[in-house]
């Protein structure tokens, strides 16, 4: 079944799907069920998980962490789930199984259950919880039996910019970095480039509303999460426009029926020019929220065998 076949039985199948728009789609505990209802999915591995708590700047932070160190050689995972800053939480799929199946290969993960952009809160409160993960994970690194140089820092959607824009912080205050970022289908830019040649303008335009991700989901997006207009937005808050020299190396995973993809090619794109080593992994037959919609279904497999290679590769330095 095409993307769009699947996305048009989705909305028929199940008329009760948010229609206002993506971030609604996210908010949804039924989320993943409304691309494909009748899937039948694997759980995730079981594995053994506890719940930490950080000193953030705006009060404790949760982390869940899944599975142990196999040896001080196993590189690790600090991870921020997506949702665009306004909804999904350390139990969504990109993040609660995702996480499971990496720590079930060998390779921990730290799960930051950050504050969400709701009630009053906005930047930089998000951002100093996602570095308040990181420097616990820093800083615990060696009672957990891991290196503290081979711990990755990643995140998914509204995710992967907390991850970006906490690496150019420790660039600017001379912070250790992760050894490497792992993205996936990043928000970097408020306002969408155009994705490459090749995009299916067709497919698009049959996938229903909950499934897009639109400029004007980007823009109320950015500024709700900036607390204000795009146009004062720091770097740290919409990173994509940073100039991105001295990052680590870079995995990036975009999806090929996705709004947003451009941004993730643009991003690409620009840490080639800064000499930022950089892998690119295209999902085919994806939208935006990949890890969410495929997550225990064999569609999905490709991307967790990308990311999970990836996070290996810190420790083959």
């Amino acid at each position: 079944m095409t993307p769009r076949e699947t996305a048009q039985q989705s909305a028929s199948q199940l008329p009760g799907a948010p229609a206002a728009g993506f971030a609604e789609y996210l908010a949804s505990p039924e989320g993943p069920r409304f691309l494909n209802p009748d899937a039948e999915r694997q759980p995730g591995p079981d594995v053994p998980i506890r719940t930490v708590t950080a000193d953030g700047r705006h009060g404790p932070v949760a982390i869940r962490i899944y599975g142990e160190a196999t040896g001080t050689d196993t590189p690790a995972l600090v991870w921020l789930h997506g949702g665009g800053f306004v909804s999904g939480s350390v139990d969504i799929p990109e993040s609660d199984y995702l996480a499971r199946v990496l720590a079930d290969l060998g390779t921990p993960v730290l799960s930051v259950d950050y504050r969400l952009a709701r009630d009053g809160v906005s930047y930089p409160i998000p951002h100093d919880d996602a570095l308040a993960g990181w420097f616990w994970a820093r800083e615990n690194a060696a009672s957990l039996g891991l290196d503290p140089e081979l711990l990755c820092l990643g995140g998914a959607g509204a995710g992967g910019n907390l991850a970006v824009g906490a690496a150019l912080y420790l660039i600017d205050a001379g912070k250790p970095l992760p050894a490497k970022l792992l993205l996936a289908y990043p928000f970097l830019h408020a306002e969408l480039p155009p994705p490459a040649a090749g995009l299916d303008e067709d497919v698009m335009a049959g996938l229903p509303r909950h499934l897009r991700f639109t400029l004007e989901d980007c823009i109320r997006t950015a500024e709700n999460y900036v607390g204000g207009p795009v146009s004062m937005a720091p770097s740290y808050a919409m990173p994509g426009y940073a100039d991105p020299a001295g990052l680590p190396p870079t995995a990036l995973l975009a999806c090929e029926y996705d709004d947003a993809r451009g941004s993730a090619e643009l991003f690409a794109a620009s840490l080639e020019q800064a000499k930022v080593p950089v892998t690119y992994f295209l999902a085919e037959g994806g939208v935006h929220g990949h890890l969410n919609h495929t997550a225990g279904l064999p569609e999905g497999q490709a991307a967790l065998d990308f990311m999970a290679g990836e996070l290996r590769s810190a420790g083959e330095r």
